[in-house]
């Protein structure tokens, strides 16, 4: 049976698996559900369709599943969903899609420090560090196992490539490619994520390609379309390259350069 702190009001229409801890004070909806093992502390809000994976981790005061702050909201029930073990720590909010049936989702593995923002409809992958006060606008894409910096903010619609790091304080108004360092104001590429590379085991030969990648999309002055004419020619298909054309291919607001 869940373990709920008398003070806390919890919906009984709400799911919860039967070891989920409920701090004090701490308010559930009647639409949400959570999996086994998590721990909800005290002073937490989660509302609307929110669903929270197993062992997740929420810290005090923060707030899950609150309507959409987008202007176009007209009701209905959108959705959240968080994936397994993610922690979600003090203050942060991650609002609802805009639309019934949309969700705002983030996925496992992820760690979203104090007050942080992750807005309506953005889709954040798994392993994914947000650190303290970064914000998502709407319909942001965070791919798998990216670290965003204090202070970010990101603009919306952005997508930042899988692995890609990005420095606190940066200003994100466009897609940054997949591997990155990305820093500043105005936001710069600085090369390639070795460090992240190295964590998540990317071996010697394809962090080579992943060179040849960045000085062709950024040291030899070509434009955009010319430097993926490039990269499809002059690189082997490796899976990370494939994946820096197939995301350079698809952007719509254009990559950082």
């Amino acid at each position: 049976m869940a373990k709920i702190h008398p003070t806390a009001v919890v919906a009984p229409q709400a799911c919860l698996a039967d070891d989920v801890e409920i701090g004090a004070y701490s308010i559930i909806g009647p639409y949400v559900k959570i999996g086994e093992s998590a721990r909800i502390m005290s002073h937490v809000n989660i509302e609307g369709e929110t669903s929270l994976g197993s062992g997740c981790t929420v810290f005090p005061f923060a707030s899950l599943g609150t309507q959409t702050q987008d202007l176009k909201y007209t009701g209905g029930r959108a959705r959240v969903d968080i994936g397994e073990r993610t922690t979600i720590r003090e203050y942060v909010t991650v609002n609802c899609a805009t639309k019934e049936g949309d969700a705002t989702r983030v996925g496992s593995g992820c760690h979203i420090l104090a007050y942080a923002h992750v807005a309506h409809d953005c889709v954040v992958g798994d392993e994914v560090v947000i650190a303290n006060c970064g914000t998502l606008a709407g319909h942001v894409t965070i791919e798998d196992q990216v670290i965003v910096g204090g202070l970010c903010g990101i603009h919306q619609f952005v997508r930042v490539g899988r692995m890609s790091i990005i420095g606190g304080c940066s200003k994100v108004t466009q897609d940054i490619p997949p591997y990155m360092m990305a820093d500043g104001h105005p936001l710069e590429i600085h090369g390639i994520n070795m460090v992240g590379l190295k964590r998540r085991g990317v071996g010697s030969t394809q962090a080579n390609e992943l060179k040849k990648a960045y000085r062709i999309l950024y040291r030899e002055g070509l434009s955009t379309t010319q430097a993926l004419e490039k990269l499809k020619t002059d690189l082997e298909n490796s899976k990370e390259v494939g994946h820096i054309i197939e995301f350079i291919a698809s952007t719509n607001r254009g990559i950082v350069k």
